[in-house]
């Protein structure tokens, strides 16, 4: 199946549609924002210029007051790519080192002495996650300095690995980073989010605070699917910080990470090493494959509010898709988007239930005198899977009683009668049921 994806690339580069790709990409988050799957915000740009800025739903369900262009939301782990590039600043301005260590600014932490700046930017400490690890009692939330608490918390956990040795992500580490930036710097993160970054990139809706929302500024809620849009608790900001608190748009996503890949915010020497993947993760980078295209970024989630930010440095396209209220993969919602973008067949999923007849006919293993892989259809969880040998399962969704799609590689599978036909990238394999 691996081979198949790869054929994916190459074929679909020449189909295009006689349908305006940005006007599909409005129809089909307007198409999921009507189906009660999505609100939220998506921004293209193409080098400096937005080709593609829109919201869908609404920041304050309770006052009914729309999302626009210009709604801000909060954008979780997004937040820890800020953090690293202040980080990187300092180390550029020598007054930090990847090799310093972090004994010299929290020396109550676990294997302070030997954890470096370099294992806090790419995830390697062993020091467990605060939000993950043990929860956060209403007691330690009540405290008035939230940030002393969590730094006090981090520093009795014992260390889960030798540091440098493998990779596993934890808020703490983006956490401690913040609380070095102050250090160093002595100002806030705010403070210098606004100067290092904001003013730099030229971004307009970008800012930490610790304070509630303010829908009357323009700042969204999250929200939750329950046959109708509810509120999600919100969370006391300085609890996220510097791993997770950022506020912004995805106009100024897309603006930030061009600004970052294009020299504005540091030397190209520095974002090459942010970019080096160490077990697929680099300084608060993650490489996201589309095809044979890589994009750079990040995702987030706090709250209700699920984020995404990529950028194609050979393209110079950037895409962030911000949503508050999600009922639907924010995964499967940019495979679409990108499809579109790039003039791919993307036919809208359905969200019609599949029923129990139709996943007790179709389920079983398939076999083909065409390719040396078997196909298994099974059911999990109320919806249709399928497996092929030695790879990883995946979603078929209804496009109608015969057939199924999985977008993310292009594959479309009609049953009949104790058969199967697998397409992809023009080619079709004929399957038979054991």
């Amino acid at each position: 199946m691996k081979k198949l994806i790869l054929i994916l690339a190459l074929t679909f580069s020449s189909v295009i549609f006689s349908q305006d790709r940005f006007e599909k990409i409005d129809q089909y988050l307007n198409y999921l924002y009507e189906n009660n799957k999505f609100m939220g915000s998506l921004c293209i740009r193409e080098g400096e210029n937005v080709i593609f800025n829109k919201a869908y739903g609404f920041s304050d369900v309770e006052n009914k007051i729309a999302a626009d262009r210009l709604t801000k939301y909060k954008i979780g782990s997004i937040s820890k790519t800020f953090t690293a590039v202040m980080i990187m600043q300092l180390i550029e301005e020598n007054k930090l080192r990847l090799e310093s260590k972090l004994i010299k600014f929290f020396p109550k932490v676990k294997n302070a002495e030997i954890i470096s700046i370099a294992d806090l930017l790419y995830q390697r400490t062993g020091i467990p996650d605060f939000v993950n690890h043990d929860s956060i009692t209403s007691e330690e939330l009540r405290t008035p300095d939230i940030k002393t608490t969590v730094y006090q918390k981090i520093a009795k956990y014992d260390s889960r690995f030798s540091p440098g040795n493998q990779f596993e992500y934890s808020n703490s580490n983006y956490f401690l980073l913040g609380g070095i930036i102050e250090k160093i710097t002595k100002k806030s993160f705010a403070e210098n989010l606004e100067e290092r970054i904001v003013k730099k990139a030229d971004l307009k809706n970008t800012y930490y605070k610790s304070s509630a929302t303010d829908s009357q500024n323009k700042e969204s809620y999250s929200y939750f699917y329950d046959n109708e849009w509810k509120l999600f608790p919100e969370w006391k900001n300085d609890l996220a910080f510097s791993s997770g608190g950022i506020i912004s748009t995805p106009a100024d996503l897309t603006r930030f990470i061009h600004a970052l890949f294009n020299d504005k915010l540091l030397k190209p020497k520095s974002v090459e090493m942010m970019t080096e993947l160490k077990d697929g993760y680099g300084m608060a980078l993650f490489q996201f494959p589309f095809g044979d295209r890589k994009f750079f970024g990040h995702n987030g989630k706090i709250e209700n509010f699920n984020s995404t930010m990529g950028y194609n440095p050979n393209e110079k396209l950037s895409v962030s898709l911000i949503s508050n209220g999600s009922n639907y993969s924010l995964n499967d919602m940019m495979i679409g988007i990108l499809s579109i973008y790039y003039k791919l067949p993307f036919p809208f999923p359905s969200f019609e239930k599949i029923s129990p007849e139709l996943i007790t006919k179709y389920s079983g293993t398939y076999i083909s005198s065409e390719i040396p892989l078997k196909l298994t259809v099974f059911e999990k969880d109320n919806e249709l899977m399928a497996q092929a040998t030695g790879q990883s399962s995946f979603p078929l969704t209804l496009r109608d009683e015969k057939t199924f799609i999985f977008a993310a590689a292009g594959i479309e599978i009609d049953f009949g009668d104790n058969t199967l036909i697998l397409k992809q990238g023009g080619m079709k394999f004929n399957f038979s049921k054991e």
